[in-house]
C-alpha cells in the first residue's frame, strides 16, 4: 500500500482544512515547494497535491505552483482542484503531472470524462467525496443527490482506473478514516481504491493495509503528518507491512561440520572370527 503525502494550496500557501471548511484553516508553510522536498526527502514515493482555490472558484488558480513542485521533486504527482476541460488537464499532464484527479467535473460532465479517461487511461483518476454517504462537489460545498458506492461504480462502467475516496466527516479530525465506508466502497467496485480523510496513526494504516486484498491500494495522509501525529517514515513502513520471517543461516563451523558429517564413510563392522572347524572320524 502506498502513502500520499498531501499538500493543499490556497492563496500560494501550504494549508490544512478542517473537513473541508475555508474558515477552517492552519496554514504551515508559505513555500510549498518547500514542503514537496520535505516529503520527498522523508521517503515519499508519491505527492497527492490539491488546487482549493481552484476547487472552489472551477478554474486553475495555483498551477504554477503545481508546476514548480513537480519540476522540485522525483517523485509522482497526482494533482487535483479545478480541473473541468481537456485544455487545463491536458496542460497539467504535459507538464509532468502524473495523474490529475477530477470531482465535480466528472460528476457533472460524463461527456468531458469519457473524453478525458479515452485519450488519457491511467493517468485519469475520479475523485469521489462522500458527505453522509452523497458524492460532494465544488470544493465539498455543495451536497449532490448521487450516492457514493453508486456514483464510484459508474465512474468503473465508463473506464475509470482508479478511486480516490474520502469521508468529509474524517478529514482533518485526526480521528481515525471510516474504515466500514471505505471497506464497502472497495467490496462493490474492481478497481483500485484509494483511501482519505482521517487517517491519524499506524493503527489506521495498519487496519487500511489489511484492506489490500479487497483493493485498497494506498492512503493519503494530511494533518497528521502536519502536526506530528504521525511519521511519514513510520507510515510508509507500515504500510508495506511486517518484514517476512527469515531462518537465520548457520555459521561456517556449523556448515563445515554439517558437510563433513554427510561426507563420511562408515567403517565395515568387524567380523567374528570363524569358529574352528572339528576334525572328523576318518
Amino acid at each position: 500500500m502506498i502513502i500520499f503525502p498531501a499538500i493543499d494550496l490556497r492563496k500560494g500557501r501550504c494549508v490544512r482544512l478542517i473537513r473541508g471548511d475555508v474558515r477552517d484553516e492552519t496554514v504551515y508553510s508559505e513555500n510549498p515547494v518547500d514542503v514537496a522536498k520535505h516529503w520527498a526527502g522523508r521517503g515519499a514515493q508519491w505527492l497527492h497535491v490539491v488546487d482549493l482555490d481552484g476547487a472552489i472558484e472551477g478554474q486553475p488558480r495555483n498551477h504554477e505552483l503545481v508546476f514548480a513542485i513537480v519540476k522540485a521533486v522525483k517523485i509522482p504527482v497526482q494533482v487535483g482542484g479545478g480541473i473541468r476541460d481537456m485544455e487545463t488537464l491536458k496542460k497539467l499532464l504535459d507538464k509532468g503531472v502524473r495523474r490529475c484527479i477530477l470531482g465535480t467535473a466528472a460528476a457533472q460532465d460524463e461527456k468531458f470524462l469519457k473524453k478525458a479517461v479515452d485519450k488519457y487511461g491511467d493517468r485519469v483518476v475520479v475523485g469521489v467525496d462522500a458527505k453522509d454517504g452523497y458524492v460532494a462537489l465544488k470544493g465539498w460545498v455543495e451536497k449532490s443527490k448521487l450516492k457514493a458506492v453508486d456514483f464510484a461504480r459508474k465512474m468503473q462502467d465508463l473506464g475509470v482506473q482508479t478511486i480516490i475516496y474520502t469521508d468529509i466527516a474524517k478529514d482533518g479530525m485526526l480521528q481515525g478514516p471510516n474504515l466500514e465506508a471505505t471497506e464497502a466502497m472497495a467490496k462493490a467496485l474492481k478497481i483500485p481504491v484509494i483511501a482519505s480523510g482521517g487517517v491519524s496513526t499506524l493503527k489506521d494504516i495498519e487496519r487500511l493495509r489489511k484492506m489490500e486484498s479487497k483493493g485498497v491500494v494506498g492512503a493519503i495522509v494530511g494533518k497528521a503528518i502536519y502536526s506530528g501525529a504521525l511519521e511519514l517514515k513510520a507510515a510508509i513502513i507500515a504500510a508495506k507491512g511486517p518484514a517476512p520471517k527469515v531462518t537465520a543461516r548457520p555459521g561456517k563451523k556449523a556448515r563445515r561440520k554439517a558437510a563433513s558429517t554427510r561426507n563420511a564413510v562408515k567403517a565395515p563392522a568387524p567380523r567374528k572370527p570363524a569358529a574352528p572347524r572339528k576334525k572328523g572320524k576318518r
